[in-house]
């Protein structure tokens, strides 16, 4: 970072000028308006990382013939990678600037998606974990560096608002991430087209299932290449049946992988090569704008004296309540979040009998709701504590989940989208409170831990994936309801205790 690329005004937080909005504090002051926009596109770029993301872990539970357990790998390596690089991030940012630190991230970023063209090419789930684990790479930069930088532009009363605000940019990406995995993506899957002959008794499908007139449901067969299915004393009833289907799937892929290795293999190749296209796409978007940002002149800011020991700050920041609860209830609110998305298209299609795409379809809308509702949050803050409306929306969260978890089918799924009505306002809230008192320097390095309790993304997605193997998709919504609990109760401990304590000195 050069002189050049400081703006005038960018000192620290206090010392912008607090342009007046109808009596109150701007919440982005004229001179950052286009740093704020540019940065801004972040949000947009790592939102379609993470919802492209999330289905393909039904696509990998059916491409590679393996569990949920197993297919949930992908979420685990995909936000590990924030967790493994988010102090790294920290101290490049540290070391040299905000500007620097969003480069890098782009770099990574696209270095991670272009290896979705190696992973399609040999059939290697590994390297597609692997892409998904570098690619978060970048995204622990971009987090890391544009949370704190947008708190940054602009006066500290409006900090909470302004990254809601930079955050309702990231549902957009979201939205495009899950309509380029439903639009684009689904109506090319020969797997998804298997599964539907299979649910209309295809004969030519419906063969690769091993049923025996004198076997029970819970009888096994050895198949020649070395798999072991389900044999079935009569072919079940998929419309009437709830959950049979997809039981059904990986036993019929099983015996068509058996029967006709050939045709599996390339099933399996032309489903792999239409997961590899948005990768490539997305790789050239991103290098674009790493190439716009190179050239873009972007505030930094520095109070102004030297920075303390990294481990002496670190310590210093977890003395402090909010920022270590803000720190675990980061962690429970990604989980949760990561959870309630994820595993949508499991519950649309195994309590509803929907197609891959139609379960998909519930999660766009569950995210048009969520963009809505940070909208709105947005606004509703510049007159609500946020400690309150933590809690009000996490208490709604937890109820809703109850209700995925007891009511039937059609009505469950829609409980289970209404989630995101109140999951929309927490991260960015739960962000600006753990990071309310902390200096610019002190922000730095508590973004990469928020950074870092995106970890629980890969931890509680791990977990949920074995719940729903072993008692089913419904009861692993416990999950994230515990979650929603843990969550109201920092919103809690914020509006009885942190909002009316003075802040700290830097």
């Amino acid at each position: 970072m050069t002189s050049q690329d400081t703006l005038p005004a960018a000192a620290s937080p206090e010392a912008v000028p607090a342009d007046k909005q109808n009596g109150r504090a701007a919440v982005v002051p004229r001179n950052y308006v286009v740093p704020f926009a540019l940065t801004t596109t972040c949000f947009a770029l790592w939102g379609f990382a993470n919802d492209f993301t999330n289905p393909l872990v039904k696509v990998y539970e059916n491409v590679f013939i393996i569990t949920t357990s197993q297919a949930s790998w992908l979420q685990f390596a995909f936000y590990t990678g924030y967790f493994c690089m988010a102090l790294p991030a920290a101290m490049f940012i540290r070391r040299f600037s905000y500007k620097a630190a969003i480069m890098v991230g782009f770099a990574f970023y696209a270095i991670g998606a272009l290896l979705a063209v190696p992973a399609a090419s040999n059939a290697s789930f590994g390297l597609f974990l692997l892409g998904s684990y570098i690619l978060t790479y970048g995204l622990a930069f971009l987090e890391t560096a544009c949370n704190p930088y947008i708190l940054a532009m602009g006066p500290r009363e409006t900090a909470t608002q302004r990254l809601n605000l930079a955050q309702a940019f990231n549902p957009v990406g979201s939205l495009i991430g899950m309509g380029v995995a439903t639009l684009v993506l689904a109506p090319q899957l020969q797997t998804a087209d298997f599964r539907e002959r299979l649910g209309q008794q295809d004969a030519d499908v419906v063969q690769y299932l091993v049923i025996e007139p004198d076997a029970t449901s819970e009888a096994v067969t050895d198949l020649a290449d070395g798999a072991t299915v389900r044999t079935y004393a009569a072919l079940p009833d998929f419309r009437e049946e709830v959950g049979a289907l997809d039981a059904a799937m990986p036993d019929a892929l099983k015996g068509f992988r058996a029967n006709d290795p050939e045709g599996f293999a390339a099933m399996q190749r032309a489903d792999l090569e239409a997961v590899k296209m948005p990768y490539i796409a997305i790789a050239a978007i991103v290098t674009v704008f790493l190439i716009i940002y190179a050239v873009t002149r972007m505030p930094t800011f520095s109070e102004g004296h030297g920075k303390a020991p990294f481990l002496a700050t670190a310590m210093n920041i977890f003395r402090r309540p909010r920022f270590r609860e803000g720190v675990a209830a980061q962690g429970f609110y990604v989980g949760a979040q990561i959870m309630c998305w994820t595993f949508i298209v499991h519950y649309g299609m195994e309590q509803v009998g929907l197609s891959l795409a139609e379960a998909q379809s519930y999660n766009i809308v569950a995210m048009v709701i969520f963009l809505c509702s940070r909208w709105i949050c947005t606004a509703l803050l510049r007159y609500f504590s946020p400690g309150k409306m933590l809690t009000i929306f996490a208490v709604g969260a937890f109820l809703f989940t109850v209700g995925a978890i007891y009511l039937p089918g059609q009505t469950g799924l829609i409980s289970l989208v209404l989630i995101s009505a109140c999951m929309s306002l927490m991260f960015p809230t739960i962000y600006g409170i753990a990071l309310n008192d902390l200096s610019e320097e002190e922000s730095k390095l508590g973004s990469a831990f928020l950074i870092m309790a995106i970890v629980g993304g890969a931890v509680l997605t791990k977990l949920q994936g074995g719940l729903i193997d072993a008692y089913g998709v419904r009861a692993s919504f416990w999950l994230p309801a515990a979650c929603f609990v843990l969550i109201a109760l920092y919103g809690v401990r914020t509006f009885l205790k942190f909002e009316h304590q003075a802040p700290a000195a830097a």
